[in-house]
């Protein structure tokens, strides 16, 4: 990094959370993309924007103490990661899982914070969640967890505040007994959470939303950077949760063919094109591994590393899983077999390594702040039905997304090319979010 003022930022960041290292991994590869812009605009560093975005307006940490069905008291830790408010109220998903840390959650946030700033609705960024694992816990047991969970929340959300939604390990049920339980303890009636089942003020499309967001992003970056499109396309998705699922229904949909799906545990491969229908069945339905697919069909192969889905033939890449499962030995086979665009489902799954492969070898890379964009933006739209007591139609709701998805696109694409770096969206979506965060700033002072 060759600007001081960066460079000095990154040091500083290393020295002072040195033990968070996927917080450290985003804001590396944020930092790697301001040099041309702080040259430009030498006012950023006078008033030191970008060590004030880089760190979150606050973060939050609670004990979560609930008991099981054998009558065991339980511990678990709960954060919310309030990132940036700069043009909204914070936004951003609740993730239930082990594996959830604070260094995991600010991450997130920050990429949330800059995710919002592209969707042209007034969020701003969050995150949140707690190390509980809701896997193999009796329903009693997740709704006891969320009351106990939301009780210690509740302090720092609103409608004007703090709107979370569902992330992994938090679906439509889990967002039920958070909102039930907000609203028994505020006695308000409110917008207070998205991701709701329609029933309860939910919207259409928002199981769908994030899927089909990275599909339409897809199509408009193959049309516009490659003149071709989906259409007979071979395509690798990893991941069998919401955004492998819809994002594979989207792509048959489009004429494209999904040829290997997967779970934590290893990946089915059907060169014809994967059934969904029962991959549906196998995962939501009877919440089995995805091996299952294999046993029940001649024609599909199974393998039990999960890494390894990354070594096919195939012209498209969706790793939709989890962050940091494609590292730069898996881009090498990708690239040795032709791939010609990787498009991030799930948040930051490429590691710098991979992307700087990618870049090297000219394959499209579409970040994951644009391209899995549209879980949120259906979370905004959420948002507005509630606001005017309305419910749109699911067609209404897929129009708004797709068209959405389309001017992200067209947005980072063209500020892209304003710095003549027309095929690095990664740079283009860095910047087009910086920016828009940087003026929202400096309208409001040093607050």
């Amino acid at each position: 990094m060759r600007n001081g003022y960066l460079k000095k930022l990154e040091d500083a960041f290393q020295e002072r959370y040195p033990h968070e290292k996927e917080y450290l991994q985003s804001v590396s590869g944020l930092l790697s993309s301001l040099e041309e812009i702080i040259e430009e605009h030498p006012e950023y560093e006078r008033l030191n924007i970008v060590e004030r975005l880089l760190e979150p307006e606050r973060v939050i940490g609670f004990k979560v103490t609930w008991i099981d069905d054998d009558n065991k008291i339980r511990v678990n830790r709960g954060y919310r990661v309030q990132h940036s408010a700069l043009i909204g109220p914070y936004k951003g998903g609740l993730r239930f899982d082990p594996g959830v840390t604070q260094s995991v959650l600010k991450f997130l946030a920050l990429e949330q914070s800059f995710k919002n700033a592209l969707t042209a609705l007034p969020m701003g960024g969050g995150k949140g969640g707690s190390d509980f694992d809701p896997k193999k816990k009796s329903d009693r047991e997740i709704m006891t967890f969320c009351q106990a969970f939301m009780r210690e929340l509740f302090h720092h959300l609103g409608e004007d505040v703090d709107v979370p939604a569902g992330d992994i390990g938090v679906g439509q049920r889990e967002v039920g007994y958070l909102y039930g339980y907000y609203k028994k303890l505020t006695n308000q009636v409110t917008s207070g959470m998205t991701g709701k089942d329609t029933v309860i003020g939910g919207s259409l499309v928002r199981r769908e939303a994030t899927g089909y967001g990275l599909v339409y992003f897809v199509e408009a970056v193959l049309k516009t950077m490659r003149n071709t499109s989906l259409k007979d396309k071979k395509v690798i998705v990893s991941g069998a949760g919401n955004v492998a699922i819809y994002a594979a229904e989207k792509v048959t949909e489009l004429g494209g063919k999904v040829i290997a799906m997967s779970d934590s545990s290893g990946f089915i491969h059907c060169e014809e094109g994967i059934d969904l229908k029962r991959v549906k069945t196998i995962k939501k339905d009877r919440n089995e591994r995805i091996r299952r697919y294999a046993e029940d069909d001649d024609s599909a192969t199974y393998t039990d590393d999960a890494k390894k889905i990354w070594t096919l033939d195939a012209d498209i890449a969706l790793p939709c899983a989890t962050q940091n499962e494609l590292d730069g030995e898996s881009v090498k086979h990708l690239v040795d077999n032709g791939v010609i665009l990787v498009a991030e489902g799930a948040n930051m799954p490429t590691t710098e390594e991979g992307i700087g492969l990618l870049k090297k070898h000219d394959v499209l890379f579409a970040p994951g702040k644009a391209a899995n964009a549209g879980g949120v933006l259906v979370s905004g739209l959420e948002m507005a039905q509630n606001a005017q007591f309305s419910s749109w139609s699911f067609d209404t709701v897929d129009q708004k997304l797709r068209k959405r998805m389309e001017a992200i696109f067209e947005a980072i694409h063209k500020t892209a090319k304003d710095y003549g770096k027309e095929e690095d969206l990664q740079f283009g979506v860095n910047i087009h979010s910086f920016k828009k965060l940087a003026e929202a700033m400096m309208e409001q002072g040093v607050v």
